[in-house]
């Protein structure tokens, strides 16, 4: 099936919604105004006609009654012309907001591998253009399409009938050569038109990520490189806006050829039969104020269908995203988690980003309930990789994943995230306030149970000093926060959240000592009697775990409490003197 065709039948669905009695009402409704202000905008040129043969035949007697019926029928016209605009935009500002929440939701439900593989500035010009092209294309439906194909009809029957059927035909002759030439400039068109979009989007990536790591440019002093890159697609962009701008003209110009070749045939015929006494100069009068109001919808037909064609192109880019499904979905019937201490199971695990590099090769643990877990190892050893298959982001490629003996790929995603708790080694935060940021691990709370929360990851003295307090705006992803507030703020949301499980992955990283030892202190007894995962570069956070993973190339290389791992003298004891030679550990003396 024709997949244009599909997205008008994607799109026809949010027009005439199955269940929304109230939207199909408003519809038949705006259809019925144009309708009858259709019927009002033919009357004109009768009303017109008349005018001409009264003037004509008894130019000494003012035409009162003509003239009240010509200015009635125009202020009625533009009356329901008024209704159907009003009443059809109840209906596309309901499409507008549907489709819109249906694509933001969407998006939210996709996998992170998919996020991770898209790009942020891309995605969001495609959603962008797609919703405008939505409006767009239902107004140009209902103010331009419609219009003058009801006015068409009529026309052609009232010429057939009034003047002669030479008219009429020499009229769709017209019309038909003017949509056929419409179309295949417009095709051409189109391709150069993906171009363009094709570059819009590189372009507004390009700047999005510049922007986004605006220190990193400034750091490097890169600033002309990202400018010279930014010119290049825009360079690209401008010479193809110009072939676009070039096409544009030539099907201008070629329409207005075809109108007038059309208009100056039916004005010959109605001549030749108004000579012969057969109409009289009001028909001729009318004829030409028809042919001028069909002028302007014809001219608007070709923009429209320019416009319409480029918006299904718009939209057929987010269907195609609305149909993007997620490679991590919860099975059918699946039941919550439930809840019953807290002991976490890997059973043959293994997992790759890709097939070139095998992250986790077969490894298997188990964490008992209330115990606290380090996992360590060198960059790469697949740490983070753990907290992301506990919270299902990915599934693993074989083997199992079990929260107290239930598998994570039979539970809903809710239930199991709802009780799982996460300090990212990254922190970003929204663009709002301290105290939205804070807020986001529990939307309801209170504001004392926000501060309590701040409190506990040492955030209160830094909050007292701030003129807004928690009203303070942090910048986009928390650019105006240091790293070790952005990270306290982290931890406040996640104590909020009141989460079973807690997962810190490198939580402390960004903070000084002292601030350190008082945050770790708080979280151990925040978190005590509940399981407990720490993802550590600093091997000084995981002295007091009760097991210490050490993970090597993907497999457990080492297993024990910090005592027991030192005694080996192991991979473990080489990263501990290692960091201790290097400043990461103090040793009190």
């Amino acid at each position: 099936m024709n997949s244009k065709f599909l997205t008008i039948k994607k799109l026809s669905v949010y027009l005439w919604p199955k269940h929304m009695l109230r939207a199909k009402m408003y519809l038949i409704s705006a259809f019925s105004f144009l309708l009858i202000g259709r019927v009002f905008v033919l009357c004109g040129p009768v009303a017109f006609k008349y005018l001409v043969d009264h003037l004509e035949k008894n130019p000494a007697i003012f035409p009162v009654g003509i003239l009240i019926c010509f200015v009635a029928v125009r202020i009625l016209a533009q009356t329901f012309n008024e209704l159907r605009d009003y009443t059809f935009s109840i209906v596309t500002q309901r499409v507008f907001r549907e489709i819109s929440v249906t694509t933001f939701e969407h998006l939210h439900s996709l996998s992170l591998k998919f996020h991770l593989n898209r790009q942020t500035g891309s995605l969001s010009r495609i959603v962008e253009r797609a919703t405008k092209s939505l409006e767009m294309i239902s107004q140009f439906l209902m103010m331009t399409i419609f219009p003058s194909i009801i006015e068409t009809i009529f026309l052609s029957a009232l010429l057939w009938i009034w003047y002669s059927p030479w008219c009429s035909m020499i009229m769709i002759l017209t019309m038909v050569t003017y949509v056929v030439f419409t179309i295949n400039v417009s095709a051409r068109r189109l391709k150069i038109v993906k171009q363009m979009n094709a570059y819009d989007n590189e372009a507004q990536t390009r700047a999005i990520d510049s922007l986004l790591n605006f220190e990193t440019v400034k750091y490097f002093g890169n600033e002309d490189f990202e400018v010279k890159r930014y010119d290049e697609v825009q360079a690209v962009y401008e010479k193809t806006s110009r072939k676009l701008k070039g096409s544009l003209n030539f099907l201008n110009a070629g329409q207005a050829i075809i109108f007038s070749i059309g208009l100056g045939g039916m004005l010959a015929f109605a001549t030749n039969k108004a000579a012969s006494g057969g109409i009289t100069p009001g028909d001729i009068a009318a004829l030409f104020a028809f042919s001028l109001q069909l002028v302007m919808p014809l001219f608007n037909l070709g923009f429209a269908y320019r416009e319409i064609k480029q918006g299904i192109v718009n939209l057929e880019e987010m269907f195609a995203l609305l149909s993007q499904e997620s490679d991590i979905k919860d099975v059918e019937n699946a039941k919550s988690l439930v809840y019953a201490g807290g002991k976490v199971s890997f059973e043959n695990v293994s997992f790759s980003y890709n097939a070139a590099r095998q992250i986790l090769k077969n490894i298997s643990f188990e964490i008992q309930p209330g115990e606290m877990v380090a996992f360590v190892g060198a960059t790469g050893a697949g740490k983070s990789t753990i907290s992301r298959l506990l919270f299902r982001f990915y599934d693993p490629n074989q083997g199992r994943i079990l929260i107290d003996g239930q598998d994570l790929r039979f539970v809903t995603q809710a239930s199991l995230r709802n009780i799982l708790g996460m300090v990212p080694q990254d922190t970003v935060l929204f663009n709002d306030t301290l105290g939205y940021n804070i807020a986001y691990g529990a939307p309801d709370a209170s504001v004392e149970e926000i501060q309590l929360a701040a409190e506990n990851a040492e955030l209160n003295n830094f909050i007292r000093v701030l003129p807004d307090g928690l009203n303070t705006r942090v910048g986009e992803r928390g650019l105006k926060l240091s790293g070790g507030e952005k990270q306290r703020v982290a931890i406040a949301r996640m104590l909020l959240k009141k989460p079973r499980i807690f997962i810190f992955d490198e939580a402390t990283s960004a903070l000084d000592s002292l601030t350190e030892k008082r945050i770790q202190e708080s979280l151990k007894r925040i978190s005590k009697n509940q399981t407990t995962i720490v993802i550590a570069h600093r091997l000084s956070t995981t002295i007091d775990a009760d097991k210490i993973f050490v993970l090597d190339e993907g497999t457990i290389a080492e297993c024990g409490a910090h005592f027991d791992l030192m005694q080996k003298n192991g991979l473990y004891a080489k990263l501990w003197n290692q960091q201790v030679n290097e400043g990461l550990i103090e040793i009190d003396a």
